[in-house]
């Protein structure tokens, strides 16, 4: 049997997520079929010998892991009026959730529509409080197993990860590939598209069952994931659900693997949409762009955001997670300056002042940390006159 090529291989991989969830006609692509195909190394241990799942359906919907749910989703949201509604017969309320779950006849409820500035205009879709108490409880037995199967260098939404981790991985390579900065380092930066809102449902069930044998689980997740769609049925999670942020480090995993053994990107880092890959060759860098564009289209349904892809040198500053970022120093990026200053003017409160200040130590920021303590001082004084 030949040795697949990239594109068999990327149908392949489209084949194998559908298999559970797809209709006939969307697994007849071609004359192509999974028998088609011989793979080894690492994507093929990937595809077929993933770690299953040992806990049941029952463990996510007992009283006790509901209770957890509870508790791990009460934490900041003690004085919202419709948590406080929820708390008031809390005992029925999720004994009622679990005869639901228990008996299949639990139904997602709907959501409510909001926007935010984050900077950038964001649509947030907010549960109910039951349904949220049982994302949470889902997230409790789903994390832990399938964090373990992330890649080291996927730093979103994960527990010891985060922007600042990343942002440190980025400089460790960075120092390294350029040989503490006498060689020079190139760096390709990619965005994804309307993140959420692409998320293929249906891929994503598939990825799901590839390490989910339980049907009770599935059958809860799809309930869950199918509760929602963006501009098209069968498209897209909402910001603002607890699984949404698990689901989609799920969904990108597949192509966090790829970069790895497929790729064989030695030097990557992926924050949520956001990432980038970097090394001393610009021609190797420029050669992984089709291909990475190629995977996440013809296996994931995602696009590259047009604007938003380049290889720069390290040299000329690299913007990566609201930094900029340089050989030998990183600031902060201009426009996350111009907001942080309106925000204090705005609202200059010491928390607020405080957490900015924290994120200023990671950078180099010593003339705005001083503009920051200025403008706070300046309203201090006018709001004690």
């Amino acid at each position: 049997m030949p040795m697949v090529n990239r594109e068999n291989f990327c149908i392949f991989c489209r084949l194998r997520c559908h298999a559970l969830y797809a209709s006939p006609k969307q697994l007849r692509i071609g004359k192509l079929s999974v028998d088609n195909f011989a793979m080894g190394g690492g994507l093929l241990y990937w595809l077929f010998m993933r770690i299953q799942l040992s806990h049941t359906f029952k463990d996510i919907i007992s009283l006790d892991n509901l209770l957890r749910g509870w508790n791990g989703f009460l934490k900041g949201k003690r004085n919202k009026k419709d948590v406080q509604v929820f708390d008031r017969n809390l005992f029925d309320n999720l004994y009622d959730l679990h005869a639901d779950l228990a008996s299949h006849t639990y139904q997602h409820g709907a959501y409510k529509a909001f926007a935010i500035a984050d900077p950038k205009p964001r649509n947030i879709h907010k549960a109910t409080v039951r349904d949220r108490v049982l994302h949470h409880a889902i997230y409790l037995i789903l994390y832990p197993f399938f964090d373990r199967t992330f890649v080291h260098y996927s730093y979103s939404c994960r527990k010891d990860k985060g922007t600042h981790k990343a942002i440190e991985q980025f400089k460790k390579y960075s120092t390294k590939l350029s040989n503490n900065n006498t060689k020079i380092c190139y760096v390709l930066k990619c965005d994804i598209r309307k993140f959420f809102a692409s998320i293929d449902q249906n891929i994503l069930l598939g990825i799901l069952s590839l390490s989910i044998p339980d049907v009770d689980i599935m059958r809860l997740l799809k309930e869950i994931i199918n509760s929602f769609h963006a501009n098209e049925a069968g498209k897209g999670l909402p910001l603002g659900n607890l699984t949404s942020q698990l689901f989609v480090n799920i969904y990108m995993n597949e192509f966090d693997h790829y970069a790895k053994h497929g790729l064989h990107a030695k030097q990557y880092v992926r924050y949520a949409d956001d990432f980038v890959l970097l090394s001393h060759d610009r021609a190797w860098l420029e050669k992984q762009i089709p291909k990475i564009e190629y995977f996440l289209n013809g296996v994931l349904c995602l696009n590259l955001h047009p604007d938003k892809v380049y290889i720069r040198s390290l040299v000329s500053g690299v913007d990566f997670l609201g930094w900029v970022n340089f050989p030998d120093h990183r600031v902060l990026r201009s426009a996350t300056s111009r907001r942080m200053q309106k925000q204090i003017a705005e609202n200059p409160k010491e928390e607020t002042v405080q957490s900015y200040l924290g994120l200023l130590r990671h950078g180099n920021t010593e003339r705005l940390t001083k503009d920051v303590l200025n403008l706070y001082g300046l309203f201090r004084e006018k709001n004690s006159e």
